[in-house]
């Protein structure tokens, strides 16, 4: 048995493993550091938590946020999933094994106002066991990305250099990589390969070796995880209350359709949970409340909402040279555009 947060978890039916214990605290820590902030920057509404049970094994803690002064709905989800392998896992999971466990956070803000984008944040571990109980396979995966509405290339660039910096102090390699990744996983292929938004980072399958082990991805888990609260916090905080107009909403409303689409056709994390009898509101959680879907709608040539759609269909790279400190200093001087 696990006990976190008044809540056990029987783990009896999978091999003992400190490394699972200690990847449980960190993520159920990041969530309740992330809830308190996001209520923080909302100023009005409160997460709602509701624990549940997986029959199979396992449970969870959603946490959901409503109706707020900025988050329109949201929802910071923790996972502790865990059972035997089965056929159909086998073949359309491509997973070998007897047991397998899984833990992650995931989140997704929905904010009201067409200038605070969407975000959404996912880091997880998962292991394999075979008959004789032993660790066959582990690895690790996560990632954040923005989807904004409208761009405002200062917050892109922002954003991109916490996600830089947190990445860099491990391995300067990590950052351009796991940004191509995101670039090119979040992608609506049926709409001739146009993003979902203006990416971030992600990556999957990092196994332990010899040079990196697991407190190394655990690490980066940690450094890009609190990275969230201090690449988009200030994002809400500088833009919640710039104006907007029902044309705004309407646009908002088209993009999210496509976050829907990516969600529902392409997400893995949304397949796999759907593929292992994960629970339906959580997995849901992600969609927006409210969408539009307009029959071939095209924004106007140049205009603000096609320059959001050109950078959607053409990733930019947005940190092209180390931002210096006076020019961090300028973002966080500059006051909202009102």
């Amino acid at each position: 048995m696990i006990e976190a947060d008044n809540h056990t978890y029987d783990l009896f039916s999978i091999p003992p493993s400190g490394v699972r214990g200690n990847w449980i605290s960190f993520i159920h820590q990041l969530q309740d550091d992330i809830c308190t902030a996001l209520e923080q920057a909302d100023g009005k509404a409160k997460f709602f938590e509701d624990k549940w049970e997986r029959e199979e094994g396992g449970g969870g803690k959603t946490r959901v946020i409503a109706n707020g002064d900025v988050i329109e709905k949201g929802g910071v989800n923790t996972s502790i999933v865990f059972g035997d392998v089965t056929e159909q896992m086998r073949k359309q999971l491509k997973i070998e094994g007897h047991k397998w466990f899984a833990c992650g956070l995931s989140l997704v803000i929905h904010p009201f106002n067409p200038f605070v984008p969407t975000v959404h944040c996912n880091y997880r571990m998962f292991e394999l066991y075979n008959e004789q109980d032993e660790v066959i396979d582990r690895w690790f995966g996560g990632g954040t990305d923005l989807t904004p509405y409208y761009l405002i290339e200062e917050d892109a660039i922002r954003f991109h250099q916490v996600y830089k910096n947190a990445c860099n102090k491990l391995d300067k390699s990590f950052y351009p990589e796991f940004k191509k990744v995101c670039d090119d996983y979040f992608v609506n292929t049926h709409r001739g390969n146009e993003r979902r938004g203006i990416g971030g980072i992600f990556y999957d399958h990092k196994r332990p070796n010899e040079k990196q082990n697991v407190a190394f991805w655990m690490q980066l888990a940690n450094n890009c995880g609190y990275a969230f609260i201090e690449s988009y916090i200030p994002i809400i905080e500088k833009r919640k209350r710039t104006k907007f107009t029902e044309q705004h909403k309407h646009w908002q409303e088209i993009r999210r359709g496509r976050y829907v689409e990516f969600n529902l056709v392409h997400d893995r994390g949304t397949i796999f949970g759907l593929k292992t009898n994960g629970r339906i509101e959580s997995i849901l959680m992600s969609l927006p409340p409210t969408v539009r879907f307009e029959y071939n709608y095209q924004p106007v040539p140049g205009s603000d909402e096609d320059k959001l759609l050109q950078a959607c269909l053409h990733p930019k790279e947005w940190i092209t040279e180390e931002s210096t400190e006076q020019e961090k200093l300028e973002w966080a001087r500059r006051s909202n555009s009102c």
